[in-house]
């Protein structure tokens, strides 16, 4: 683990390599879980504010798990989730040629909405987990992502550079930056051994 402000940053996004091959995978992380997207308080409100708006965008069985829902919730574990579709995908995915994908991102896309989707969602495979002190900032390996994993060593891409943009979304620029110079010294660290 390695500290860069008030973050506890797991190893494996500078070691392990990362980037979603939709083809081979067919976004199955919105099809399968044993619970939906975690979601952040101020996510939750803003699906219930958004929800007129991407309505539209649903599958009519996505529709019908967020009526009977609701538009977040809370599972067995007491954290906030995105709502599911019987017991796997999420009530948002939609499916175009056979891909699971987000309807609050398409709606992002279409200038519908200024959220983009919810932060665990972007930033998956990685999650932040928030305490009092600090945030941890964990990579976690399904075997779901083995396509993305293949396609990472292919490509040579840190799970940190896949997913440079939701990281300054989330963390920051300044904090950004400050990752590249950490994985700049593991590297040279690694070139010296």
């Amino acid at each position: 683990m390695l500290s860069v402000g008030r973050t506890v940053i797991s190893i494996n996004l500078f070691e392990k390599k990362f980037c979603c091959d939709l083809e081979k995978c067919k976004g199955t992380c919105c099809r399968y879980g044993d619970s939906g997207a975690p979601l952040e308080e101020k996510e939750a409100i803003i699906l219930e504010k958004i929800w007129p708006l991407i309505k539209s965008y649903l599958r009519d069985e996505g529709v019908s798990a967020v009526e009977e829902k609701g538009t977040s919730m809370i599972d067995s574990d007491g954290d906030i989730v995105t709502p599911l579709i019987g017991n796997n995908e999420c009530a948002y995915a939609i499916v175009e040629n056979g891909i699971y994908k987000c309807a609050i991102e398409r709606a992002w896309e279409q200038d519908m909405i200024d959220f983009r989707k919810p932060e665990s969602c972007c930033l998956f495979p990685v999650r932040v987990k928030r305490y009092r002190e600090f945030d941890a900032v964990n990579y976690e390996e399904w075997e779901i992502c083995k396509p993305a994993l293949e396609k990472g060593e292919e490509v040579n891409l840190p799970v940190y550079r896949f997913l440079k943009d939701p990281l300054i979304w989330v963390f920051g620029k300044k904090w950004y930056k400050e990752i590249e110079i950490v994985a700049s010294e593991l590297e040279k660290r690694k070139n010296h051994l």
